[in-house]
């Protein structure tokens, strides 16, 4: 239900704030006073353009903010699948700039027209916009007779089964499609399979071996160079150490008597042992080089098996190979266990859809039980309502497949002259039928359903006296279970009132300016009196008011 609604620099309102209480809010004011301003505001929280023409004051910017208690609306879903935060009482907020720039927030967090609209539509049932209405709905009509046939219970319980059903059989189709074109794929998977578990390919081995084959394959020139190497440091005729050594024997005198040669002496000693030593390594290493033409080949042919590996399934590393010959092995594993997968999950969906059918029966059952009663009380009531030969007819036809609400469609066709067949609501009802039907089969089920915050704009136009009257008094019966607010020029509807509001101009220097103030016991009674006859009242018409009132 609306809790409130701030309204700031909109129209003809510099600021307003507007509390609706539970029950029956009547709105009344004479006509162009601004009643219409503030369902135009209302409708910019429900997600309509908007229109910086609109702003009192074109340098400020314009604020609609509306606060509602929705725990009873079970919206929780709603707002984790839209990335909201939820809390039971939900703000919604609209702001327009000078400049045209719309922004929209649901608590806080910014939010688009559509979804606006969607959030909207489930707190709000405004009766203006004929062509929005939910009675013109095929949906909302086949809930509202699940609620008069109390089917709540036996449909939650069909609509899980349902959805499992529906999730079980789209996998049978997917497992059907797939075995069909088994054959080709499977054997295609089978070779790629074998073709990698045949080459026993190992996680690190295609470094190592790229490693090996390049020593190999340079054996001889390796073994050759290391072996003239160390014939050149240490075994020729005139190697580098045979030199070193001839050359720090003659330094041998002046190294006793001068340091700085004896030092320099020292030095070429180490040099002369270091070369010695890199010679002897470099004579081990040609010894134990030894070229293997056998062991060369090998390894070219395992490299190539690799690298045409690699090419085939367009990837650079065993490691990736070894990933695809694990997803090779898992799609094979499936493969064999499809048939026996498609078998127990045909007996599931048969299973399923047979417990299904008894149950979509059920509902079917019920609903055409209640139909006729309904649209009985339907007629019965708009008749008070001056609508006479008003006829409605509960249209219900079986589906070929099951549904999510079962095996019925479901369709109300209406027709409000004599003579005149049963057509869906939407192609026959004027904006005036239209708000009494929705009036009518709105209050038969007050009781047994969730309803929106239902607005009504001027319901009763057209109509006075005893049908009035007896407007108002079902408009009461429907605020027992819900939040109403109606709009009126209608005394008879007005006297209904839980919480009575007025609407005015007020003048303040050059502006004039729409208020709203709530009427007090005595206000009423003067406010219904002047609508009854004239400004200011008779003694009648407040005697009259006090009666309607009373």
């Amino acid at each position: 239900m609306i809790q409130s609604l701030h309204i700031k620099n909109y129209a003809l309102i510099e600021v307003l704030n507007i509390s609706f209480p539970e029950g029956l809010t009547i709105i009344t004011g004479e006509t162009g006073a601004g009643k219409s301003i503030i369902l135009g505001a209302l409708g910019l929280i429900m997600g309509e353009r908007a229109d910086t023409k609109a702003l009192y004051d074109p340098t400020t910017k314009c604020v609609i903010e509306g606060r509602f208690k929705v725990g009873e609306y079970g919206l929780r879903d709603f707002f984790v699948d839209n990335d909201l935060d939820y809390e039971d009482e939900l703000i919604i907020r609209r702001e327009i700039t000078p400049s045209g720039k719309s922004r929209a927030f649901i608590n806080d967090t910014p939010a688009n027209l559509k979804l606006l609209q969607s959030l909207s539509a489930v707190l709000i049932d405004l009766h203006q916009q004929f062509d929005t209405l939910d009675i013109h709905q095929m949906g909302f009509q086949l809930r509202l007779l699940d609620a008069l046939a109390e089917n709540k219970a036996l449909l939650q319980s069909y609509q899980e089964g349902y959805r499992a059903y529906s999730k079980a059989k789209s996998r049978l189709e997917q497992l059907r499609n797939q075995n069909a074109s088994a054959n080709l794929e499977l054997e295609f998977k089978r070779f790629q399979f074998t073709e990698l578990q045949e080459a026993e390919l190992l996680a690190d081995e295609q470094e190592s071996l790229e490693t090996d084959f390049a020593s190999l394959s340079n054996a001889e020139d390796t073994k050759r160079s290391s072996a003239e190497a160390f014939q050149f440091l240490c075994e020729s005729e005139q190697s580098i150490v045979d030199q070193l050594q001839t050359l720090t024997q003659s330094l041998q005198s002046s190294a006793k008597v001068d340091p700085v040669v004896a030092e320099l002496q020292e030095r070429l000693l180490s040099l002369t042992e270091e070369l010695n030593d890199i010679g002897t390594s470099l004579e081990r290493h040609a010894e134990a080089t030894d070229y293997d033409p056998e062991r060369i080949q090998e390894m070219q042919a395992r490299l190539d098996m690799i690298y045409r590996l690699q090419k085939k399934h367009h990837v650079t590393s065993i490691e990736e190979l070894l990933a695809i010959q694990e997803g090779l092995q898992k799609d094979l594993s499936l493969f064999e266990n499809v048939d026996e997968q498609i078998e127990q999950l045909t007996k599931q969906v048969e299973t399923a859809e047979k417990k299904l059918r008894q149950q979509a029966q059920e509902l079917s059952k019920k609903r055409r039980a209640v139909g006729p009663t309904f649209a009985q009380e339907v007629a019965t009531t708009l008749a008070d309502l001056a609508m006479p030969a008003a006829q409605l007819v509960v249209d219900i036809q079986e589906l070929p497949q099951l549904s999510l609400t079962g095996l019925d469609e479901v369709q109300f066709l209406f027709s409000a002259n004599k003579g005149s067949a049963p057509k869906p609501i939407k192609n026959v009802a004027s904006g005036g039928e239209l708000s009494r039907l929705t009036l009518v089969t709105k209050s038969l089920v007050a009781s047994a359903m969730a309803l929106p915050t239902l607005i009504f704009d001027e319901i009763d136009a057209g109509v006075s006296g005893d049908v009035a009257l007896k407007m108002g008094y079902i408009l009461r019966k429907l605020s027992n279970h819900h939040q109403v607010v109606v709009i009126t020029h209608s005394p008879q509807v007005a006297a209904r009132a839980d919480e009575h509001l007025f609407v005015y101009k007020k003048e303040d220097g050059d502006r004039t300016m729409t208020k709203v103030r709530q009427l007090a016991a005595e206000e009423r009674v003067r406010a219904i009196a002047v609508m009854l006859s004239q400004n200011p009242p008779s003694s009648s018409a407040l005697e009259n008011a006090k009666e309607l009132i009373g």
